[in-house]
C-alpha cells in the first residue's frame, strides 16, 4: 500500500465533482496525509510549487476519478458469510438449486453446516418445505431468501435449533404442517430472532473476522470506501472489533451502524435495546470513533412485496379478499421506541417497503422527530404519491436501493400489486424532484453488493442481471430513474450525509480524506455495465489494484 504521509499527484485524471446544473472534471490532485490537498488545473502555481518539491506523480491515463463510494444499506458481516457460501443466483428451479447444493457439499465436507443464499420463492412455487432438501446431505442446510426476510431450513436445521419446540416470535412466522410440526419455513422476524443469533453463536469469533476480511476485500475490489450496516447487533460488533484489532487499531474501511431492535414481546423489552444502542453510540461516535461508530437503530416494520408480507394499504391483487398483511411495527409499538431515540439524539432507520408501513414511518417521525436529525426511511418500494413531499418537509433521507428495482426480479409484481399500483414502485426522481436527500445503498447480500451494476439500473430502469436477455426486459416504470450525477453523488456524497460524514467523505474537495476510485468508464448510464473498478484508495492508501 502506498504511504499515506507521501505526497502524491495524480495527473491525466477527470476527477469529478458534482454541481446543481451537472458534473465538474478536473484534471489533477494532490494528496498527502491522507487528504486532498489540492484538485483543479496542472498549469497552477500551487501545482508548479509541488512538482519543484519531486512529488510522486501518477499518470492515471485519462481515466475517471470518483469519489469512494458508501454503501448507504448493507448488512457487513452477513455479505462476508454469504460469499462463503452458496450462492443460488441463476438458479431457475427446485432441479438447479437441489444440483448446486449437492455439488457444494461433496466440495465441502469439513463444513459443519450449508449456508446458500439468493433463493426466491418464485423459483421454487412458493413452497419451502424440508422434505424438499433432506435427502441432499445430512448436515444442516440453511438457504437464505434473497431479500433476507425468510430462511428454507432442512430437518437437521430445524433439530439443531430446537425449533419444534418454538412459538411463533412476535412478528415472525414458523411454517407447520397439517399436525403443527415446523416444515421448513421461517420468516421475518424468526430470521433476526432465532436464525441469526443461532448460526452467530456457533461461528468462532475467527470465522466470523474471516469473513468480515472477506467482505473488505470484495468492497475494495468494486470501488467501496465505507458502508452503512443496517442490523449491527453485539455478536457482529464484537467480531467488527476484534478485526481492526487485528489490523492494528484501523480497519481500510470507513462503517457506520444502525443498532437493530427486534420487536420483542413487551415494550419494556423494546425499550431496553434502545438502551443498549444509546450506551454504545455513547461509545462509539463520530468524536471517539469517527471510522467505526453506532449512529442510531434500525426497526424492520414490514415484510417485503414478494411474500406478500410488505404492508400495503390495499389488498395483493392476488387475494383481492384478504386483508392486506399489516406492519410488524403498529403505530403503538413504535412510537415509544422512536420518541426515546430522538431524544438520545440517536437516527432512527425505518424499514418500509409497503405503501402503509411507509406512512406509519413517516407518521412516527413526524410527531417524534428532531430538526436536523437526519432520519432515514429504508426501501420505499411502493409508496402513494403524497410520501415525497412528506419525506422531503421533514428531513427524511430516502434510502434507496435501485437493485431491487431490476425488472429481471420483478417478474411477478404485476399479478401481486396490479397495474396502477405498479406505477407507484421504485418512485426515486418523485423524491427527488420534491428535494429529498436520496443514498443509494446495495442491501447486501440481498442482492448483488457492485455499486455500478446499481446505478446503471438507477439510470436506465434496465436489467443488468440480465443486461444480455433476448428479447431485452423492458424497464420498470422507466419515468422514474435518477440522472448519472445524482446517483453518482447519491451513493457518495448522499450516503456520507445520511449518517453526518459529508464534512469528512463522499466528495472529492480540499481538506477531504482521500477516499476515491479510479474508474475505466465512458460517463453515460447505458455504459455503466463495461465500467471497471481499476484502483480504491482509502485516506491517501491503496487498498486495491485490478
Amino acid at each position: 500500500m502506498t504511504d499515506s504521509q507521501q505526497a502524491v499527484l495524480f495527473t491525466n485524471g477527470r476527477f469529478f465533482t458534482s454541481k446543481t446544473s451537472g458534473a465538474e472534471f478536473h484534471s489533477c490532485m494532490v494528496v498527502k496525509d491522507g487528504k486532498i490537498q489540492y484538485i483543479g488545473n496542472p498549469d497552477s502555481a500551487e501545482i508548479q510549487h509541488y512538482q519543484s518539491q519531486n512529488i510522486q506523480v501518477q499518470d492515471l491515463k485519462n481515466r475517471y476519478v470518483l469519489p469512494g463510494f458508501i454503501d448507504g444499506h448493507c448488512h457487513f458481516l452477513l455479505l462476508g458469510q454469504s460469499l462463503k457460501g452458496l450462492s443460488l443466483d441463476g438458479c431457475q428451479n427446485l432441479t438447479d438449486i437441489r444440483s448446486r447444493i449437492s455439488a457444494f457439499a461433496n466440495a465441502n465436507p469439513d463444513k459443519p453446516r450449508l449456508l446458500c443464499g439468493g433463493w426466491m420463492h418464485s423459483m421454487t412455487n412458493g413452497e419451502a418445505k424440508a422434505s424438499m432438501i433432506d435427502d441432499l446431505d445430512p448436515r444442516p442446510i440453511y438457504i437464505y431468501a434473497k431479500d433476507l426476510h425468510s430462511t428454507w431450513c432442512n430437518s437437521a436445521a430445524l433439530q439443531e435449533m430446537a425449533v419444534q419446540e418454538m412459538e411463533d416470535p412476535a412478528g415472525g412466522t414458523i411454517e407447520r404442517d397439517a399436525d403443527g410440526n415446523a416444515s421448513g419455513l421461517l420468516s421475518e422476524a424468526c430470521v433476526l430472532l432465532i436464525i441469526w443469533p443461532y448460526l452467530a453463536s456457533v461461528a468462532s469469533l475467527a470465522e466470523k473476522t474471516a469473513a468480515l476480511r472477506v467482505a473488505i476485500d470484495a468492497y475494495h475490489s468494486v470501488g467501496y470506501t465505507g458502508c452503512i450496516d443496517m442490523a449491527m447487533d453485539l455478536p457482529a460488533w464484537t467480531a467488527i472489533l476484534a478485526l481492526r484489532e487485528e489490523m492494528g487499531g484501523q480497519l481500510p474501511l470507513r462503517i457506520a451502524a444502525h443498532w437493530i431492535v427486534m420487536p420483542g414481546s413487551s415494550e419494556r423489552e423494546r425499550l431496553l435495546q434502545v438502551d443498549k444502542a444509546i450506551e454504545m453510540a455513547t461509545q462509539y461516535n463520530k468524536t471517539t470513533s469517527p471510522d467505526l461508530r453506532i449512529v442510531g437503530i434500525k426497526i424492520i416494520c414490514d415484510g417485503v412485496i414478494d411474500a406478500c408480507t410488505a404492508a400495503l394499504s390495499e389488498p395483493y391483487t392476488t387475494t383481492p379478499n384478504t386483508p392486506s398483511c399489516g406492519p410488524i411495527w403498529t403505530s403503538a409499538m413504535l412510537a415509544p421506541v422512536v420518541e426515546k431515540a430522538c431524544t438520545a439524539n440517536l437516527q432512527c432507520a425505518l424499514h418500509a417497503i409497503g405503501d402503509a408501513a411507509v406512512d406509519v414511518a413517516i407518521d412516527a417521525i413526524s410527531t417524534y422527530g428532531k430538526p436536523g436529525q437526519r432520519h432515514r426511511i429504508e426501501h420505499l418500494e411502493l409508496t402513494s404519491p403524497t410520501a415525497a413531499s412528506r419525506l422531503a418537509s421533514l428531513g427524511i433521507t430516502a434510502s434507496i436501493q435501485p437493485v431491487h428495482s431490476d425488472p429481471a426480479i420483478l417478474r411477478a409484481w404485476p399479478s401481486l400489486l396490479g397495474p396502477a399500483r405498479l406505477r407507484r414502485a421504485f418512485a426515486y426522481n418523485d423524491f427527488s424532484a420534491h428535494g429529498c436527500s436520496l443514498a443509494i445503498g446495495s442491501d447486501a447480500p440481498t442482492a448483488p453488493h457492485a455499486p455500478l451494476p446499481n446505478l446503471y439500473v438507477a439510470t436506465t430502469r434496465r436489467s443488468a442481471r440480465e443486461a444480455d436477455a433476448d428479447p431485452a426486459l423492458e424497464p420498470v416504470n422507466e419515468e422514474w430513474k435518477l440522472g448519472l450525477v445524482e446517483a453518482v453523488s447519491a451513493a457518495t456524497r448522499g450516503s456520507a450525509y445520511s449518517c453526518f460524514a459529508e464534512e469528512r467523505v463522499g466528495s472529492l474537495g480540499v481538506g477531504m480524506l482521500a477516499d476515491f476510485v479510479v474508474v475505466d468508464m465512458r460517463f453515460e448510464a447505458e455504459a455503466l455495465l463495461g465500467a471497471r473498478v481499476r484502483e480504491t484508495w482509502v485516506g491517501g492508501r491503496k487498498v486495491f489494484e485490478g
